[in-house]
């Protein structure tokens, strides 16, 4: 339960930064996520109970209402500083309004080039070294979005669930390490079906493998971190790869029409089946605990 309250703070701030994006530039969203996080803390006191976490994040809006109100509040301030700076422009000030929109100044890393300067080279005022420097970075960066990273959609993936604004960094290691009992029920279902092609002794009447499977559902029903059709899932794709596959596809391998005959290719083909839908459930189920539904908070899956 500790680490299920935990979880709550995280998953709210994560959704707030998300919002976040496009709206405020980067150092004033980290700032405000800090903030925000600092206050839930506050107002949580250090309950551990998920209920009562989950009823204080409530009391904070949406984090479309958030953003506007930290928006608005910027607006404001920026508003403020620059009368500061000029008294004069007080007198055609106006406080600005709840339906105001916030402009915020583009920023730009290089000044623009002056008339009939070459593109690459930027402004001619800046020395001859930095104009090279900058135009054999631009062509390394352009080599290099040509032709896309090893691995990079499940890097994306694997980064689904963590938002390193929200979470101090943290990545998928963190959100596997706070569903401890999840990440269990996974492990054992690999495990499951790693043993399938190994020919090992039975306990009583028993498989190994099956005794296996059998712990991973336990744990898997057990779980908080998914919802109850996608543990139903988990559960029940390898089964039915094993059953309903090798049923099928022993029908159609098997010679002779025989009750051996079928036997014999069932027993070919159901191990390989359940070792793929073990596959198919573990990727499902892991890709639920990175990147859960949107809308779906503690309180439909305590």
């Amino acid at each position: 339960m500790i680490e299920r309250a935990d979880q709550l703070v995280l998953e709210f701030v994560s959704r707030v930064a998300d919002a976040a994006h496009g709206r405020l530039r980067p150092e004033q969203r980290l700032d405000f996520v800090q903030r925000l996080r600092a206050g839930v803390e506050r107002e949580r006191g250090g309950s551990e109970d998920a209920r009562y976490v989950a009823k204080v994040i409530a009391g904070f809006g949406t984090p479309a209402d958030l953003i506007d109100r930290e928006v608005r509040r910027l607006a404001a301030a920026q508003q403020a500083a620059q009368q500061a700076a000029d008294p004069a422009s007080r007198q055609d000030a106006r406080p600005v309004g709840a339906g105001d929109t916030a402009v915020f100044p583009v920023v730009a890393d290089d000044a623009e080039p002056h008339h009939g300067a070459h593109p690459e080279d930027g402004d001619r005022r800046l020395p001859p070294g930095v104009i090279y420097g900058r135009r054999i970075a631009t062509e390394r960066i352009t080599r290099r979005a040509d032709r896309p990273a090893p691995l990079l959609r499940l890097r994306r993936a694997a980064m689904a669930g963590g938002n390193p604004m929200a979470t101090g960094g943290r990545d998928a290691r963190t959100i596997f390490l706070n569903n401890r009992r999840e990440t269990m029920a996974l492990a054992l279902l690999v495990v499951a079906g790693l043993l399938v092609p190994f020919r090992l002794p039975t306990l009583a009447i028993f498989p190994i493998p099956a005794i296996v499977w059998a712990a991973a559902a336990l744990t898997l029903l057990a779980c908080q971190g998914w919802s109850f059709s996608d543990r139903l899932i988990g559960l029940t794709v390898p089964v039915l790869a094993y059953a309903v596959g090798g049923v099928l596809l022993g029908a159609a391998r098997s010679e002779g029409g025989t009750v051996q005959a079928f036997m014999v290719s069932f027993h070919n083909v159901s191990g390989v089946l359940f070792i793929l839908g073990t596959a198919a459930a573990v990727s499902w189920l892991a890709f639920r605990l990175l990147d859960p539904p949107h809308g779906e908070n503690g309180n439909n899956r305590r």
